[in-house]
């Protein structure tokens, strides 16, 4: 596509041509939850109430209850790998109640790996051999409405990888909670989409449309509507591409405005967390199109890295500023 269309495009999205729909915006200013942290990354809430969070670097879970953060277990094999790698995201079983377990996703010496474990015992890989690298791990798990774990990949960069389908490498996945592919996944494997370069984010709205948020390279970030079974292009195109083999993203930002970490469906918008863009963005979401995206605490609170919607109606949203204290943030909308 023409660099003239492509920035066209891009206007059409940051101008707000595309159409507005109403929603209820976040407008109150956030309070601490806890501080103290070390980049915390994937944010899971127990039936109780309290939240599992990880922290990247040091390895650790931490149970937040009340304000306070106690360490639950360190992940022994989970390794840090000097940029995106280490202890990643973090899934609270829907039946926690009856199978007390939790999924997480994290880095070691040879792989990035998908674990089960009961808290305080070690984990059970269900899913090895996903390539690991210094940078673009992905690492998001959640479960969708259909019951299963999804998982975002990154392609660890090698570019080439998220358009290998024998690869894990730059794909979001679909697993059961045993690590097997789900029946009916459209390759009869673990993948579920592919050409992505570093998917940051799973969130479905009211109708069960997955969306994903997507770190982009040097000129556009993305969020997509996930499709089962589609090539959103990487690395043979980014931003939108009107290239009838690749899906095109509903919405592109400037990678310095952005750099996404995180979706959250909430209140009828997605709200997007940025890191580089030290912002979280609201996107108002009708039947599934995106009305124009609204910036929020503009680079007062620096790095934002999770969004998570809490069992008592708020939002919470991670800092990731290291080596600076990081917090947890609440906002009630």
């Amino acid at each position: 596509m023409p660099v003239a269309r492509i920035a066209t495009l891009a206007a059409a999205v940051t101008l707000g041509l595309l159409a507005a729909t109403p929603a209820q915006a976040v407008t109150r200013p956030p309070t601490e939850v806890t501080g103290g942290l070390a980049v915390p990354w994937g944010v899971g809430f127990l039936p109780d109430g309290s939240a599992l969070v990880t922290e990247r670097d040091s390895a650790r879970i931490l149970n937040i209850r009340g304000g306070q953060a106690t360490e639950v277990q360190k992940i022994a094999d989970a390794q840090p790998t000097g940029g995106h790698g280490g202890l990643l995201g973090l899934a609270v079983s829907p039946r926690y109640q009856s199978d007390r377990t939790v999924f997480v996703y994290y880095s070691t010496r040879t792989d990035n790996r998908i674990a089960k474990l009961r808290l305080g015992q070690p984990p059970v890989p269900l899913v090895t051999g996903i390539p690991v690298g210094v940078k673009r791990n992905g690492g998001r798990l959640a479960f969708g409405p259909d019951g299963h774990l999804y998982a975002t990949t990154g392609d660890t960069a090698r570019p080439e990888l998220a358009q290998d389908p024998k690869s894990l490498a730059g794909k979001v996945l679909r697993l059961t909670t045993s690590g097997k592919p789900v029946l009916g996944n459209p390759f009869g494997t673990l993948v579920y989409s592919y050409g992505h370069r570093d998917p940051q984010g799973l969130t479905w709205d009211r109708d069960g449309r997955l969306f994903l948020a997507e770190a982009g390279d040097a000129k556009w970030d993305e969020l997509n509507r996930v499709l089962p079974g589609r090539n959103y292009g990487w690395p043979l195109c980014e931003g939108k591409c009107g290239d009838p083999r690749f899906v095109d993203p509903l919405v592109v930002w400037r990678t310095e405005e952005a750099t996404p970490s995180d979706i959250a469906y909430y209140k009828g918008s997605l709200y997007v967390a940025g890191l580089v863009g030290q912002r979280l963005w609201q996107v108002p979401l009708r039947d599934g199109r995106t009305g124009t995206p609204k910036a929020l605490y503009n680079k007062e609170f620096g790095r934002l890295r999770t969004v998570e919607p809490a069992p008592d109606g708020s939002l919470w949203i991670t800092t990731s500023n290291a080596p600076a204290p990081d917090r947890i943030l609440r906002s009630e909308g």
